[in-house]
C-alpha cells in the first residue's frame, strides 16, 4: 500500500473525528431576526382575529414560514463556511431539535381537539425550548440559553391568564428570536 493513500486515510479518520466532536454552528443568526419580524407581525395579525380557528391557522402558516427561514439560513450559514449542513453535529442538532417539534405538533391537534385552546402558546413554547435546548447541547452556547428562555415563557404561558398566550408567543417567537439572532450574528457570524 503506497503511503500517500495510508495518509489518505489517516486524514480521513481525523478530519471525521473532528467534524463529530464539533459543534453545529450553521445556527443562523440572521435568520433567526427574520423569524422574529415575522412572529411579530403574526402576532399582531393574530390579536385582531376574533375566531380560534382563524388565530390557530395563523399562527400554523407562521411555523411553516419560520421553519423554510431556519431550514434557508442553515443551509446559506453552512454553505457561507463550507461545512455540510447535516455534518456530525448537525446531525445531532436535528435529533435533538426534532422530537420536541413532533411532539408539539401531536399535541396541538390534542388539545385543539379537547378545546383546549388556552393551552397551545405554553405547549409551544416550552417544547420549542425544550427542542432548542437539546439540539442546542451540540451547539454554541448560546442556543442552550435560548432554549431555557423559550421554556420559561412556555412555562409562563401555561399558568398565566388565557388571554396572555398571543402575547406570550410574541415575546417568545418574536423577540427571543431577535434577541438571540442578534446575539448569534455578533458572537458567531450570521
Amino acid at each position: 500500500m503506497p503511503i500517500n493513500a495510508h495518509a489518505l486515510d489517516n486524514l480521513q479518520y481525523i478530519r471525521t473525528a473532528m467534524e463529530r466532536a464539533g459543534s453545529f454552528t450553521a445556527v443562523p443568526g440572521v435568520g433567526g431576526i427574520i423569524i422574529g419580524c415575522t412572529a411579530l407581525l403574526v402576532a399582531g395579525w393574530a390579536r385582531r382575529l376574533g375566531d380560534a380557528e382563524a388565530w390557530l391557522a395563523t399562527w400554523l402558516g407562521e411555523a411553516a414560514l419560520a421553519s423554510l427561514i431556519g431550514i434557508a439560513g442553515a443551509a446559506h450559514k453552512s454553505r457561507k463556511a463550507n461545512l455540510p449542513l447535516l455534518s456530525g453535529p448537525g446531525r445531532k442538532f436535528l435529533l435533538g431539535f426534532a422530537p420536541p417539534l413532533f411532539a408539539g405538533a401531536l399535541l396541538t391537534f390534542v388539545l385543539y381537539r379537547a378545546g383546549l385552546m388556552a393551552a397551545i402558546p405554553g405547549t409551544w413554547l416550552l417544547l420549542y425550548g425544550a427542542g432548542v435546548f437539546c439540539g442546542g447541547a451540540a451547539s454554541v452556547k448560546a442556543v442552550p440559553v435560548m432554549g431555557i428562555c423559550f421554556m420559561a415563557l412556555g412555562t409562563a404561558a401555561l399558568f398565566a391568564p388565557c388571554g396572555w398566550g398571543n402575547a406570550l408567543l410574541a415575546t417568545g417567537f418574536g423577540g427571543v428570536h431577535i434577541l438571540f439572532g442578534i446575539l448569534i450574528t455578533v458572537k458567531y457570524g450570521g
